[in-house]
């Protein structure tokens, strides 16, 4: 969402170049959250200049919906909102399907409760430390101590990704408490030297 959307392409070309392994793809339907952000034709433009994994973040209505067309345009892995979600357990087993690596997302005002028992069939946990749908926004230190509590919740082998405001200094923070995958847009894309901005993170967090 904070990269520019007119070279995506390039974009993805000069991360790649830091060493990240993984490109989030903020999918926006301007229902669930605000704005409206891309959709599959994007992705799978993207998909042909980059061999990254594509984590596409659904912030959309209706991800049971949707999922297969993410997929097939070359998703590796999808996460859902469970306020969005109707049937969870029945649309970790569908991407599962498709191919997909799971995961499943919590806003800042959602308990882990609401995930308990469908965490454990993901591979991943998205904690948002901001409430979606917009970039640029200050951390929510109460929403990120949730991953303590979560990484109890699903062991040692699940991943747990958070996204909002992750910088050098909440990164350190994040960490602590037991995530291991980073979301940073505006940390790195506001930066004229990507490297230098990834690998501070990066440093920040050994």
């Amino acid at each position: 969402m904070s990269a520019d959307f007119a070279r995506l392409a390039q974009e993805i070309a000069e991360v790649t170049d830091a060493g990240v392994n993984i490109v989030h793809l903020d999918v926006m339907d301007g229902h669930f959250v605000p704005n409206i952000t891309i959709g599959p034709p994007v992705i799978a433009k993207l998909r042909k200049v980059s061999g990254l994994v594509f984590d596409a973040h659904l912030m959309i209505s209706e991800p049971a919906k949707y999922a297969e067309p993410f997929a097939r345009a070359g998703a590796d892995h999808i996460t859902f909102h469970i306020e969005a979600a109707d049937d969870p357990h029945r649309l970790i087993e569908k991407l599962h399907q498709l191919g997909c690596t799971a995961g499943i997302c919590l806003n800042p005002q959602t308990p882990v409760e609401a995930i308990e028992a469908v965490a454990p069939l993901c591979e991943m946990v998205l904690v948002m430390t901001v409430h979606p749908g917009f970039g640029g926004q200050a951390f929510m230190p109460e929403a990120a101590k949730k991953i303590v509590r979560i990484r109890e919740l699903v062991g040692p082998d699940i991943r747990i990704e958070v996204d909002g405001g992750i910088d050098p200094q909440t990164a350190s923070t994040v960490v602590s408490y037991g995530a291991d995958t980073l979301v940073a847009g505006k940390a790195i894309f506001a930066e004229s030297d990507r490297i230098a901005a990834i690998n501070a993170i990066r440093e920040a967090c050994e």
